[in-house]
């Protein structure tokens, strides 16, 4: 007779009465991979291969301690497995998720930008955090997904016109030389991704460019080079934002420096692994959008922290 194949992870511990900190760290371990607790030092996961091996390392050091833990796989309960799996609804969390994430969208134009995408990136990381945990997702994660959807909606809507949607489709590879002296233009209001390109433009491009900043992208010229707004020459493609596409475009991906900071920007842009400078960077560019009397002048005052950041990046002056 072949035996089932395993359906929980049961793990059982007991700790001396004088190891507190170790008890808090097993606490912090276990709650991090989303176990239920049966009981004080009774632990119930699904059975999977990583969460096996995550469990047997907090067993190994309870018994550093001087503890006893038993890591038991147990087969398919029957009816109780139900019961075991309601233990693991999320609803409540993802309801205080969506909640989150409709009062930004309602109030997202009373934050200011960098506030309300600070929030924005906040609520991101929470809810990509609860989905890793969420090992048995109902209907409430999708719509956490769509309030989430519906917040950035809201927020480029209300800071960010006209906002690209991505695109699919290759990136092909480009001559500078062919975009030598050439008129550049993007949306007016320069943020994070626009003015990041403007300033790959004229560092690592175009020598000698021209931008124009418009009001609406519909009257641009057709001899303008677009970038960043539907239908431009160069916007989001994929998962990569418009500083990453034109990287790619112009095969300039072996730069450590420019590698760093399509970190930084994908990370402000579109969200993703935090970046140590995000808030730094952030926090800079609207302040000087706040004192800057127009685009021209914006590219002025963000080039040389630009240039210091890729410098940082490029000779590794700070870890990543």
């Amino acid at each position: 007779m072949v035996a089932a194949s395993p359906t929980w992870l049961l793990l059982i511990t007991r700790l001396p009465g004088e190891v507190g900190a170790v008890r808090v760290r097993l606490w912090r371990g276990i709650k991090g991979l989303g176990a239920a607790m049966l009981r004080d030092g009774v632990y119930l996961l699904p059975w999977q291969e990583p969460l096996a091996a995550a469990l047997a390392e907090q067993a190994a050091a309870v018994r550093d301690q001087g503890g006893t833990a038993y890591l038991l796989e147990l087969g398919p309960q029957g009816h109780t497995d139900e019961t075991l799996r309601d233990l693991f609804a999320r609803g409540g969390e993802y309801g205080e998720l969506i909640a989150a994430a409709t009062a930004l969208r309602r109030d997202a134009a009373h934050h200011g930008e960098a506030a309300a995408r600070r929030r924005l990136r906040k609520l991101q990381r929470d809810s990509a955090a609860l989905a890793a945990i969420d090992y048995f997702p109902a209907v409430s994660q999708k719509e956490a997904a769509a309030a989430l959807a519906g917040a950035e909606g809201a927020i480029n809507r209300w800071f960010s016109p006209e906002e690209p949607a991505t695109r699919a489709g290759a990136i092909a590879r480009l001559d500078p030389a062919a975009f030598h002296g050439r008129t550049w233009a993007t949306r007016a209001g320069l943020w994070v991704d626009r003015v990041a390109s403007a300033w790959l433009i004229q560092r690592f491009i175009d020598p000698q460019p021209r931008f124009v900043w418009l009001k609406k992208v519909a009257a641009r010229s057709a001899k303008v080079v677009g970038f960043d707004f539907d239908g431009a020459t160069f916007t989001h493609i994929g998962e990569r934002v418009t500083f990453e596409v034109l990287i790619a475009s112009f095969g300039l991906e072996s730069d450590p420096g420019l590698t760093r900071l399509a970190e930084l920007v994908h990370y402000l842009d579109a969200g993703g692994p935090p970046v140590a400078e995000g808030a730094g960077f952030e926090a800079i560019l609207a302040g000087c959008r706040q004192h800057a009397p127009d685009d021209d002048h914006l590219l002025a005052a963000m080039a040389p922290v630009l240039d210091a950041l890729y410098t940082t990046g490029r000779d590794g002056l700070i870890s990543p």
